[in-house]
């Protein structure tokens, strides 16, 4: 099966305290995106989608310099994570497989993270998203279970006090089949 990527740069980076696109930064000489796009080779080679923003023109010519065959696709206003994905739509028509939708903010996600992912969803899990737990999880939003299963991710701004309580938090990475999570 194969599995395409939706890579997320569209974001202002604001707390970077820089004019320079927050992907861009380097780490180990490469740009912070560069390293989550080579994490995300462990799934293979679908299409891959850079959605960018910010800074898109630069980001676009370095993420055409580091993948040739990546492409690249704006989101003009920032109407949130959900629109962002979707604006990969089109250049995912008629894809089967799953899509995995990846920040490009982040270079230590592991390749064998996103391969234990697959596995989930070919052991027959529709959408699979990547959670954590935090000791103190601020306001990211919540995973909130029914045992094994996601029964829904409450939002920080709409959770109830019980849900907050909740330690499991949204890492926002999903993998799910790409008609699925395009419709």
């Amino acid at each position: 099966m194969q599995t395409h990527l939706i890579l997320l740069a569209a974001g202002q980076g604001t707390r970077m305290k820089s004019d320079r696109p927050k992907v861009l930064h380097e780490i180990a000489g490469l740009p912070m995106f560069a390293h989550a796009l080579a994490s995300a080779d462990a799934l293979g080679a679908g299409r891959r989608v850079l959605v960018v923003g910010h800074g898109g023109d630069e980001v676009a010519r370095t993420a055409n310099a580091i993948d040739p065959g990546i492409t690249v696709v704006r989101q003009d206003e920032q109407l949130g994570t959900g629109h962002a994905v979707l604006q990969a739509k089109d250049a995912l028509a008629g894809a089967s497989g799953e899509a995995l939708v990846l920040y490009s903010d982040t270079p230590f996600i592991r390749p064998e993270t996103l391969v234990r992912m697959s596995e989930a969803r070919q052991g027959g899990a529709d959408v699979v998203v990547l959670g954590f737990e935090a000791t103190d999880p601020a306001r990211y939003g919540r995973l909130i279970m029914d045992g094994e299963a996601l029964d829904r991710i409450a939002e920080w701004k709409e959770a109830t006090s019980e849900e907050r309580a909740v330690r499991l938090c949204n890492s926002g990475v999903i993998l799910a089949d790409t008609g699925t999570l395009m419709a």
